[in-house]
C-alpha cells in the first residue's frame, strides 16, 4: 500500500507522497506553547553591546538634531534685551529729546521706563488692573503716559518718576501726545475721544459714532486730528472747537473697521487704512477722497462662502520723495507713488506685517511682522537691505531713533530688543 493511503484509497485531507518520496522531518503547523518560544527565545544570540550602542547612537541623534533647532532659533542680532515683563509686551515709546529711554507695556499688566544702552529698568509705572496697551512720551520728554485696556491712564514725570495724574475712561483703543503741547488724546470702545491738559486734567470729549474709535492721530499744526472708527468713517476733528470738520462715510468711507491712521509731514494729506484691504488717500483741508489704494493679495484667494483675512495694518509717508508706504496682513508691503497714484514696488515678506516706519530722512521703511524679523527696504527700487532677529515669537511693535540707528521691538515671547542699524551706504 503507498504511503499515506488507506483502504478506501486517499483519505479526505490526507498528503499524498510518490513513491521515492523520503520524508526528512514533520512540521507540526499548530501554535507554538510556551516551552517553545523560551526554546526559540535561548537560541537566539543577543549582543547587548550592539543594542546599546545603537540606543546611545539614536539618543546622540535626537540630542544632535535639537541642537540645530535650538541653535536656529538662538540667532540674536540684538545689542541689549529687556527682559522685566512676564508675558508679551504689547507696546514701545522711545523719548524724543534723547532717544536714550523707552517705556514698553504688556499683557502682565505692567509698564516699565528703561535705558536703552544697556536694558537697566529705571522705574515701574504700577497701578494697571489690566494689559497695557499704550504707552509714550510727550513731545519734550517731561512726563510719560501708560494705558490699559480698561481705560485707566497714568502720567509721571520722568525725572522724578512720580505719578502726577490719572484719569479712567471706557476700554481703551488708542492714545497719543500731542506734537507740541504736553495734551494727551484717547479713543475709547464707545466712541469717544478724549482730550486732557496735563497735569492739570482739564478735559475736552468729542462724540464719534456708537462704535469704538479704533485708531487716531494729531495732525502735525496740532489744531485737528483724524480719527477712524469701527463702522467705517473717519471724522477730522477741531481740537480747539470739539467739532468735526469732515466725516468721511458711505463711499468716501471705508467698508470695515478703521485700522489705523497718518498724515504726511505737513498734514495736507491724510491716509487712512481698514480691513476691507483699501488705503484711502485724503485732503485735510477739503475732505476730500485723493485716491484709493487697493492691493490684490499675494496669498492665495480662500475658498468660496469664506470671508479674506487680509487687511490694512500700517501705513506712512516718505519725507523725502512721492511715495507711500501700505502693510498688509498677508505679508505685503506695497510703496505708492502718490503723484501718479500707482503702485510702484511691491515686497512680499514671509508672515504678515505688524507695522511700518519710514526713516526720517531717506526712502528707506522698515517692517517688523509675525515672523519675528524686523527688515529694512529701498522704496525706490523695492529691495531689502538688510534683516533683523532675535525673538522667538511674533513682534508686536518697534520703535526707531531720529538718526535710524537704533530699532527697538517688543514680542510676544515676553521681552523687548535693542538692534544696532548697519547700513553700507552711511
Amino acid at each position: 500500500m503507498e504511503p499515506g493511503t488507506g483502504e478506501g484509497g486517499a483519505a479526505a485531507g490526507a498528503v499524498l507522497f510518490h513513491g521515492d518520496e523520503e520524508i526528512i522531518e514533520v512540521v507540526e503547523l499548530g501554535p507554538p506553547g510556551p516551552d517553545d518560544l523560551a526554546n526559540e527565545m535561548e537560541d537566539v544570540d543577543f549582543d547587548e553591546e550592539a543594542v546599546e550602542g545603537a540606543e546611545e547612537q539614536a539618543w546622540e541623534t535626537e540630542e544632535e538634531d535639537e541642537g540645530v533647532e535650538e541653535g536656529m532659533e538662538a540667532q540674536d542680532d540684538s545689542e541689549v534685551t529687556f527682559s522685566e515683563h512676564s508675558a508679551s509686551v504689547f507696546c514701545v515709546s522711545l523719548d524724543p529729546t534723547t532717544n536714550t529711554l523707552a517705556v514698553t507695556g504688556g499683557e502682565d499688566d505692567k509698564a516699565f521706563v528703561w535705558r536703552l544702552s544697556d536694558g537697566e529698568r529705571l522705574f515701574e509705572c504700577s497701578g494697571h488692573k489690566d494689559s497695557v496697551t499704550c504707552a509714550g512720551f510727550s513731545h519734550d520728554s517731561v512726563f510719560v503716559a501708560t494705558g490699559d485696556m480698561s481705560g485707566l491712564i497714568k502720567v509721571w514725570q520722568v525725572a522724578t518718576k512720580e505719578e502726577i495724574w490719572s484719569f479712567e475712561v471706557g476700554d481703551l483703543e488708542w492714545m497719543e501726545w500731542h506734537p507740541q503741547a504736553h495734551v494727551l488724546l484717547a479713543g475709547t470702545a464707545d466712541g469717544n475721544s478724549w482730550m486732557w491738559k496735563i497735569p492739570s486734567g482739564e478735559c475736552k470729549t468729542f462724540q464719534g459714532p456708537s462704535c469704538p474709535a479704533t485708531c487716531g492721530r494729531v495732525l502735525p499744526d496740532g489744531k485737528r486730528a483724524v480719527v477712524g472708527y469701527e463702522d467705517g468713517t473717519v471724522r477730522i476733528w477741531d481740537l480747539k472747537q470739539g467739532s468735526s470738520l469732515h466725516v468721511l462715510k458711505g463711499q468716501d468711507g471705508h467698508q470695515g473697521p478703521l485700522t489705523c491712521v497718518t498724515s504726511n509731514k505737513d498734514g495736507s494729506l491724510v491716509m487712512t487704512g481698514s480691513v476691507d484691504c483699501h488705503a484711502k488717500l485724503v485732503n485735510s483741508a477739503t475732505g476730500k477722497v485723493v485716491c484709493v489704494f487697493k492691493m490684490e493679495s499675494a496669498a492665495s484667494k480662500p475658498p468660496a462662502g469664506e470671508a479674506e483675512s487680509n487687511s490694512v495694518e500700517s501705513l506712512g509717508f516718505c519725507n523725502v520723495m512721492p511715495l507711500a508706504a501700505v502693510g498688509y496682513l498677508d505679508g505685503t508691503l506695497a510703496i505708492y507713488d502718490i503723484s501718479t497714484q500707482s503702485l510702484r514696488q511691491r515686497c512680499l515678506h514671509e508672515s504678515g506685517i505688524v507695522q511700518l516706519l519710514w526713516e526720517d530722512s531717506s526712502a528707506v521703511v522698515y517692517t517688523c511682522s509675525l515672523d519675528g524679523a524686523v527688515r529694512l527696504w529701498d522704496a525706490r527700487c523695492g529691495k531689502m537691505i538688510s534683516e533683523y532677529r532675535g525673538h522667538s515669537a511674533e513682534i508686536l511693535d518697534f520703535a526707531v531713533n531720529k538718526d535710524a540707528s537704533i530699532v527697538v521691538t517688543t514680542s510676544g515671547d515676553h521681552q523687548a530688543k535693542v538692534f544696532c542699524v548697519q547700513r553700507p551706504d552711511r
